[in-house]
């Protein structure tokens, strides 16, 4: 078999003589995963066309019937009919391949003055930008889900913990909404990606840019990108903006996963604190009394598969040579998984927060007097004790209870009168949690007032970014 037969649907084949190893042929092809960008590559094409009509490299009825392939190439993939062929190594070569079966000579001139190296990178862009939009739906989704969750249950008392030690009692909603907030920071920075990313690299050539008229700014307005390349060799082999959107999957799969372990703490027979729906538990196959919160142990583990692409692809990057080098063709795969599975988690995270069932009795009941140890501090700092000092007059109160093997709320007034004068009757209002709570009234705090404003704040929030999506 001869060269032209072997090589004649390569972009580049023109200098070989030889045939490629069909294993070769398996190993250097993208084409099972970038084809997923099919309807970015026939949009960049369309409007890399349009620029060449302009500068008179193509004729005007050459551009229209280039136009009217690639639309029929695009109906081919949206319906599910465009067949792919052994040597289409990628979606570039696929696409170009399938125009000339459809227009014949004239498909031979869409890629003048363009390299795979500017043409691919477009494509990621473009793909990204739609795939960012995406995400903030889904993320907007789930802080709504959250918000509207704590204005509910705004009610509801729990411990707090740290160091996974009761600590102060707070409420239900401070918890949900001390999560709604990291996410909503998440959406924030993918806005900032977001820009990164919109930046055209179309006329940036393989490495030292085009040498025809090609109008980059209409490229852009015709693209709907923001800004144009700089520098055509950073613009084809710099992959930072996939690099930032890996690790804010990571950063954004960290607070998911964050949440999700505390849930799957409250859901056990010790906390009893919730209860998930059967729609996203799972049993045992062995004990029939299991319910598995299988959807929070996922959305934890997941997290690790990210890292890993995260990790691995910045190792790709950092010790390649400037401009293109195919190791970037790894650039794909880590950014296709990594949307689709922080695509997943967020709408599986949405379901879970959107029917699980509290158990306002268990988690009350789980509220214990040694966790008003502080306010016990904050009693005398009122009666104008240092707070140093106080401190340390509250922990010789809780080591007395314990030493009487009894609640710090049981102590006498006398009791606590041997530790400090200042004790009096009206002490007895320190053990009460709605008042704990309610003492936390500056912004952010745990009061009724507070969670409200937050609510209120989210609310805003998110109605701006609805209005944006």
């Amino acid at each position: 078999m001869n060269m032209a037969s072997t090589e004649e649907t390569k972009l580049w084949g023109g200098r070989f003589v030889g045939k490629t190893d069909p294993i070769m042929e398996k190993f250097n092809a993208s084409i099972s995963y970038d084809q997923r960008m099919w309807d970015a590559d026939v949009r960049g094409s369309k409007a890399y066309v349009k620029a060449l009509e302009k500068a008179n490299l193509v004729t005007t009825d050459e551009m229209n019937q280039i136009l009217h392939g690639l639309d029929q190439v695009w109906e081919e993939w949206s319906k599910g009919d465009f067949v792919i062929r052994p040597l289409d190594e990628d979606i570039h070569t696929a696409n170009e391949r399938r125009l000339k079966e459809l227009i014949g000579a004239p498909a031979g001139k869409l890629h003048t003055g363009r390299s795979r190296n500017d043409q691919v990178v477009t494509d990621m862009r473009l793909w990204l930008r739609d795939a960012i939009s995406t995400l903030t739906d889904s993320s907007v989704q789930l802080i709504s889900t959250m918000v509207e969750r704590a204005a509910i249950e705004i009610d509801v008392l729990f411990p707090g913990y740290t160091h996974m030690q009761r600590a102060q009692p707070i409420r239900w909603s401070h918890w949900i909404l001390s999560h709604a907030v990291a996410l909503s920071r998440d959406v924030e920075q993918l806005q900032e990606i977001k820009k990164r990313v919109n930046v055209l690299p179309l006329g940036s050539g393989a490495i030292a840019g085009t040498p025809f008229d090609i109008d980059r700014e209409m490229l852009r307005k015709e693209l709907n990108f923001d800004d144009i390349s700089l520098n055509s060799m950073d613009a084809t082999g710099q992959r930072d903006f996939v690099a930032e959107f890996l690790f804010w999957a990571s950063l954004c799969l960290t607070h998911l996963s964050k949440m999700a372990e505390d849930l799957i703490l409250y859901s056990t027979k010790e906390f009893s604190f919730i209860t998930l729906s059967d729609a996203y538990s799972t049993g045992s196959s062995l004990m029939p009394q299991k319910k598995n919160p299988d959807s929070l142990e996922l959305i934890r583990s997941k997290a690790g598969r990210v890292f890993g692409r995260c990790a691995g692809f910045l190792m790709t990057m950092k010790g390649l040579p400037s401009t293109y080098n195919k190791d970037l063709q790894e650039d794909k795969e880590a950014m296709f998984e990594c949307y689709d599975t922080i695509l997943a988690v967020l709408q599986v995270t949405t379901g879970v927060m959107s029917t699980l069932v509290i158990n306002q009795r268990e988690m009350e009941a789980a509220l214990s007097p040694e966790m008003l140890a502080t306010d016990l501090a904050y009693y005398l700092v009122r009666k104008g004790v240092p707070f140093r000092e106080a401190h340390g007059l509250s922990g010789k109160a809780v080591f007395s209870a314990e030493s009487k093997n009894i609640s710090l709320n049981q102590l006498t007034v006398d009791d606590l009168r041997s530790i400090s004068p200042l004790f009096e009757g009206d002490v007895a209002s320190v053990w009460d949690y709605r008042n704990s709570v309610e003492q936390y009234r500056a912004p952010g705090g745990t009061a009724k007032s507070s969670i409200s404003a937050q609510v209120t704040h989210l609310r805003n929030w998110r109605r701006k970014w609805e209005q944006r999506l």
